[in-house]
C-alpha cells in the first residue's frame, strides 16, 4: 500500500516505527562514524551499502555466500533505485538518483541515507534500512521537491548473475512480450530457468507481490506490495526480469504505484530481502513451499 506523507512528517518520523527493530540492527563498517559504508545484520544475513555511490546495496550474503552480482562492469552489480516511467528519464540513469553520494544518518535501530535533489526533475531519493529476523526491510522514499504536482512510481533495481532460476505467482499467458523467455507454469507459477542468450531480453509480468531467485545453494525473496494491473506506471509493471547479453547478469526488478505527489509529498515504498540457504538440485515444489513459509 503506498503512503503518502509531507516532508516535514516524513523527515520527523523516519526510521522511528518498525516492528523489526527488535532484532539485531546494524552496525558501523569501517574505522569511525564517517566511513562511507554501512553493514546490517540480520541473524544470518548482512547487507553492506555504500553512501558514496549512490546509496547502493552492495552485498547480501547469507553467512558470508553471496547472491548479488559483484561484476565490475558499468550497470551490472549491486541494487539501485531509480524512479518509473523509465520513458521520462531514458538513458542513462539519473545520477543523484543511481550513482552520486548519499548522506548517512544512524538512528539506532536502522540506517538512512538521503540522496542529492535533482535538478533536472525535482526528486530526493532516501533509503532506510532496518534489520529484521533474517531479512532486511528496505523502505524507499521519493520526495518531490519540484514545486509542481509530479506523477512518479518507485521502482528498485537488483542485479543478480546470469544463472539459477527466477519464479513469481503469475499468469505465464499474461507475460509480455510473449514467448520472449521460455517461462513455465508450475501450479500457477511462472518459472523461468535462466538459459544463455546473445540478446538482451526484458519481461513485464503482473505478480502477487513477491519475486524469488535460486542459485549456487541460495534463494532470495523479495516481498513488496502486489498492484492492480491498473496501478504500475504506463509501459511498465509490478514485477520486471531483465537478462542481459551473454552470461553475465540479470536484473529482478519491481515496482510501486503510480503516485501524485503534490510539493513536499512523499511516496514511500518498501521491500523486504530474505536470503535462505536451499539444497542443490532443489525442486520447484520445496523452493516455493520455502517462499511461502517466508512470506507469510
Amino acid at each position: 500500500m503506498k503512503r503518502i506523507v509531507t516532508t516535514a512528517l516524513f523527515l520527523a518520523v523516519l526510521g522511528t516505527f518498525s516492528a523489526f527493530a527488535q532484532f539485531p540492527g546494524f552496525r558501523m563498517r569501517g574505522p569511525s562514524a564517517d566511513d562511507v559504508k554501512r553493514t546490517i545484520e540480520a541473524g544470518d544475513v548482512t547487507m553492506v551499502v555504500d553512501a558514496t555511490f549512490g546509496g547502493r546495496i552492495l552485498s547480501f550474503q547469507y553467512k558470508g555466500a553471496e547472491i548479488l552480482s559483484q561484476s565490475k562492469a558499468p550497470n551490472s552489480f549491486g541494487s539501485t533505485f531509480w524512479t518509473s516511467p523509465q520513458s521520462e528519464w531514458n538513458w542513462p540513469p539519473v545520477a543523484e538518483y543511481d550513482n552520486k553520494e548519499y548522506e548517512i544518518t544512524d538512528n539506532g535501530s536502522s540506517v538512512v541515507l538521503t540522496g542529492q535533489k535533482s535538478e533536472r526533475f525535482g526528486y530526493r531519493m532516501t533509503k532506510e534500512f532496518i534489520a529484521g529476523k533474517n531479512c532486511v526491510e528496505v523502505r524507499y522514499s521519493i520526495i518531490n521537491e519540484s514545486g509542481e504536482e509530479r506523477k512518479v512510481a518507485p521502482w528498485e533495481i537488483s542485479r543478480v548473475p546470469g544463472a539459477g532460476e527466477i519464479f513469481f505467482d503469475a499468469d505465464v499467458d499474461a507475460i509480455t512480450p510473449a514467448g520472449l523467455m521460455p517461462f513455465e507454469d508450475f501450479k500457477g507459477l511462472a518459472w523461468f530457468k535462466y538459459n544463455v542468450s546473445d540478446k538482451q531480453r526484458k519481461i513485464n509480468a503482473d505478480g502477487k507481490g513477491w519475486l524469488a531467485y535460486a542459485n549456487n545453494g541460495l534463494l532470495l525473496i523479495k516481498k513488496f506490495a502486489d498492484l492492480t494491473p491498473s496501478q504500475p506506471a504506463p509501459a511498465e509493471a509490478e514485477i520486471q526480469v531483465y537478462c542481459n547479453e551473454g552470461e553475465t547478469f540479470i536484473e529482478l526488478e519491481s515496482q510501486g504505484a503510480y503516485t501524485t505527489l503534490k510539493p513536499g509529498e512523499a511516496a514511500t515504498y518498501s521491500v523486504t530481502w530474505y536470503l535462505l540457504p536451499v539444497k542443490e538440485g532443489a525442486s520447484q515444489k520445496a523452493l516455493a513451499k520455502m517462499v511461502k513459509k517466508a512470506i507469510k
